[in-house]
């Protein structure tokens, strides 16, 4: 059997990076794009069999629109690749007729809720920024009042960084909550480093699949973005550390008991160099999973598999299998490279050498 699957999200970088993954496989696939984005559409055209435009996630007429082209299309499974997307089809999973893997819908609430996640954190004793959740303008002076120094203002749900704002001016944070009409649907907390280490894990009935840290070492067009936070990794790097494997297991079980699909843990440093959870990617990969497909770990795939409850390749090591120091190099409008840190630094010893060089010449003169 060719399996049919379905693709929310067709053509943004995340679907395009699981239908690129897909395509690695040994295994063929017939592969159906959906997206509200008509541009969007133009990128997956040719690496899908079908595509159809539909409206946003949560629009009203999206969950009919739906049901007609899995109706028509007859799809074996569904997979989306954005937030909006996986809240409604998690939410009505059992009136579209079509095979999903996800966790529970309420595991997926709490994990697109900065604020509810946090607290879960918190009350299982692991280490979080103090967060307030802002419905008014006293609780934004309560937690001014509370944290000192730079505050982190952002919505409490939405990936790139949505809304954030870095700032040790209430006056300022007022208003931006202001500009987006946002009491009650943002959150303040402790400003933490620029350095994040993503956790990416698939689980089945509660046991762990596999898992492969990566490091983003800078944000692409960060000097575009007030928060310097724009969701677009420039370049990740592949790590391990036990202190940080054993951390985010603790950030999945205290939201959920029973994992089951894909859960992303994002990990940032504090400035004491502690870690803290920050966020759970639910039931999606993040945006460059193709990283690990081409070094060798074809996630997707074995989401697949496992969703069909198949047998998946083995795996030598459960937990980063990849090793350490391979880097994915991105950018606008360029296909991705994968190198490594080692390279990379013979790049710079070379020009470090040539500079030397010209200085000794000069010296001498």
């Amino acid at each position: 059997m060719i399996k049919r699957v379905l693709i929310g999200g067709a053509g943004g970088a995340p679907a395009l990076n699981f239908i690129r993954s897909l395509k690695k496989s040994k295994e063929k696939f017939f592969l159906i794009g959906i997206s509200c984005n008509k541009f969007d559409l133009c990128k997956a055209k040719k690496f899908v069999d079908i595509l159809y435009l539909v409206p946003p996630a949560q629009d009203k007429n999206y969950l009919s629109v739906l049901k007609q082209i899995i109706y028509e299309t007859k799809p074996h499974f569904m997979h989306a690749q954005n937030d909006e997307e996986v809240f409604v089809v998690s939410k009505y999973r059992y009136d579209i007729n079509v095979k999903t893997f996800l966790p529970g819908h309420d595991i997926i609430e709490i994990c697109q809720d900065k604020f509810k996640s946090a607290m879960a954190w918190e009350k299982a004793g692991l280490k979080v920024p103090h967060t307030f959740l802002i419905n008014n303008k006293d609780d934004l002076k309560k937690a001014f009042s509370i944290i000192k120094g730079k505050v982190w203002v952002r919505a409490i749900s939405g990936a790139f960084g949505k809304w954030s704002l870095p700032t040790d001016n209430l006056n300022f944070a007022t208003q931006w909550i202001n500009y987006y009409n946002g009491w009650g649907n943002f959150s303040v907390a402790e400003c933490l480093s620029s350095d994040s280490i993503t956790w990416l894990s698939i689980w089945r009935s509660g046991k762990l699949i596999v898992a492969q840290s990566r490091k983003r070492l800078y944000w692409e067009f960060a000097n575009r973005s007030v928060s310097g936070v724009t969701g677009i990794t420039g370049t990740g790097v592949t790590v391990s550390n036990k202190t940080l494997d054993s951390l985010a297991r603790r950030a999945i079980l205290a939201i959920d008991n029973n994992p089951h699909g894909i859960y992303g843990v994002d990990l940032t440093f504090d400035k004491d160099g502690i870690p803290n959870p920050t966020e759970i990617n639910i039931g999606r990969f993040f945006t460059t999973h193709q990283f690990f497909t081409d070094a060798g770990l074809n996630m997707p795939d074995i989401y697949l598999k496992l969703a069909f409850e198949e047998e998946i390749p083995k795996i030598k090591r459960i937990i980063n299998p990849l090793p350490d120091g391979l880097a994915w190099v991105r950018g606008m409008d360029v296909e991705p490279v994968l190198t490594s840190l080692k390279e990379i630094k013979a790049i710079e010893d070379k020009l470090n050498k040539r500079i030397k060089e010209i200085r000794d010449a000069n010296f001498k003169k």
